[in-house]
């Protein structure tokens, strides 16, 4: 189990105040973290740099 308790998170600029779908993601060696903020607790998503890079860039498409 990988400890993500001292990896530095961050908000999507997308998750709204109001509650709603709220994710984090945090860099690590060798991986991107994901979780949901409401619920830290939860065990984090781990993926690859190279797979976070191609999930961005597919979500961002227009």
């Amino acid at each position: 189990m990988n400890n993500t308790e001292s990896l530095a998170w961050f908000k999507s600029s997308h998750s709204g105040a109001e509650g709603g779908q709220c994710v984090e993601i945090a860099t690590g060696a060798g991986a991107v973290h994901v979780r949901d903020s409401k619920d830290v607790a939860r065990p984090a998503l781990r993926v690859s740099h190279d797979a976070w890079a191609g999930f961005v860039g597919l979500a961002s498409a227009e």
